[in-house]
């Protein structure tokens, strides 16, 4: 019986030993081929500087890539204003998208919603309004009180809510925004940066497309009463189609715009003008120098795989190891550069794999300086193999 036993595994090592020789360790940091990138046939003009903007913090940013294209005091803290309210819409729509409330609801005016001051849907107390027409009179109208009537209705009270928008605020890495109240009233704790504000509106439109039309709509009735959207780049300039104004005393004039021109997506901040057609003025000079001059490609599709790697005791041998998310790179228009990614995986992958758990990391590479770092997911999952061939891997494990 030890005979038998000892033959048997002498077999399979020596099994192992041949096949060894045709596999690839996958510690090794792999260079992965990038699309054709256009490069000019001598050295670009330089882009010159960003307009001059008056205003006391502003950024623009490309949707897709996340470059920064142009700023000024981007991180320092600010009065948001209404723009507050782009914060507590992530929320109503994430309780949307999470099916614990529905656009049909019908909400009951509380007191404290009837009683805020300021810009007003003029909802009514103990009236019941649809949550759908709530949105548009805190989107379109930038009614007070229809924001905290939607706030009050996903957590039940507006504090509980504030408590959700702070937490969103980590999880979307808006590491220098804080929020006492849901409508973006005045208090020294409640503040948000413009990299933060444009954080938050790229993350509302890449994932509630469904919910973000409201921001193009120009006008909304509600008893009796029409209001314009206060956002005039609507009119002005084809290609905006959102985002949010804010205005207080304090906070001066206040505007997140969004643009879309031929596939590419800018969203620019500007914070502290001295007046709505100032903010409007000068986020469509910072729109207008991002599309002039730069662009934006799609380097790899979503669960694209950009490598493979080497599985142990797995049903397959090996996986395609992708992304979750397109992998955009923005530069200069006509010359984005050479761009490769570089990636460092695991000493060795063990089965099983599931395509919801990150595995390795991709960093992209564009004319030799890093630009971004992200996770790489198995391409498909890949369940445990069979009881022949876990054995025969632990075999080859042992001479690897």
């Amino acid at each position: 019986m030890t005979r038998s036993i000892a033959t048997f595994a002498a077999t399979l090592a020596a099994l192992a030993l041949g096949l060894t020789g045709c596999s690839k360790d996958a510690e090794e940091t792999a260079v992965a081929p990038a699309p054709a990138a256009d490069t000019a046939a001598a050295s670009p003009t330089p882009i010159p500087p960003p307009p001059a903007i008056t205003a006391r913090s502003y950024i623009v940013i490309d949707h897709d890539s996340g470059r920064v294209l142009a700023a000024l005091e981007p991180d320092s803290r600010q009065e948001p204003a209404s723009l507050t309210k782009v914060m507590t819409a992530y929320g109503v729509f994430r309780a949307l998208k999470e099916g614990r409330i529905k656009l049909d609801d019908m909400v009951t005016i509380s007191e404290h919603a009837w009683k805020q001051e300021g810009s007003r849907m003029f909802i009514e107390v103990g009236k019941q309004v649809s949550v759908e027409n709530l949105i548009q009179g805190m989107i379109v109208q930038s009614g007070n009180d229809a924001t905290v009537a939607l706030a009050e209705h996903v957590a039940g009270t507006e504090p509980t809510f504030v408590q959700m928008m702070n937490t969103y605020a980590k999880e979307l890495g808006m590491t220098g925004s804080h929020f006492t109240n849901s409508a973006g009233m005045p208090d020294p704790e409640h503040y948000m940066t413009a990299r933060d504000s444009a954080i938050l509106a790229s993350a509302l439109i890449h994932e509630f497309p469904e919910y973000y039309r409201w921001y193009s709509q120009k006008e909304f009735t509600w008893n009796g009463i029409t209001q314009q959207n206060r956002n005039g780049l609507l009119w002005r300039e084809p290609s905006v189609d959102g985002v949010k104004t804010g205005h207080t005393e304090t906070a001066g004039y206040c505007l997140i715009a969004s643009a879309k021109r031929e596939g590419m997506r800018l969203v620019s901040v500007v914070l502290g003008t001295e007046s709505m057609r100032a903010r409007e003025d000068a986020n469509m000079a910072l729109i207008n120098y991002g599309f002039n001059f730069f662009e934006t490609k799609r380097l790899y599709a979503a669960g694209e795989p950009l490598t493979t790697a080497r599985v142990w005791k797995g049903k397959g041998p090996e996986v395609g190891l992708a992304l979750k998310r397109d992998l955009f790179v923005t530069g200069q228009r006509g010359h984005v550069g050479s761009v490769k990614a570089e990636f460092e995986l695991p000493e060795r992958l063990i089965a099983p794999l599931s395509t919801q758990a990150p595995i390795g990391k991709a960093s992209i590479v564009v004319d030799g300086a890093t630009i971004a770092t992200h996770d790489l997911y198995p391409a498909a999952d890949v369940p445990a193999g069979g009881f022949f061939r876990r054995t025969i891997d632990t075999v080859r494990l042992w001479f690897n």
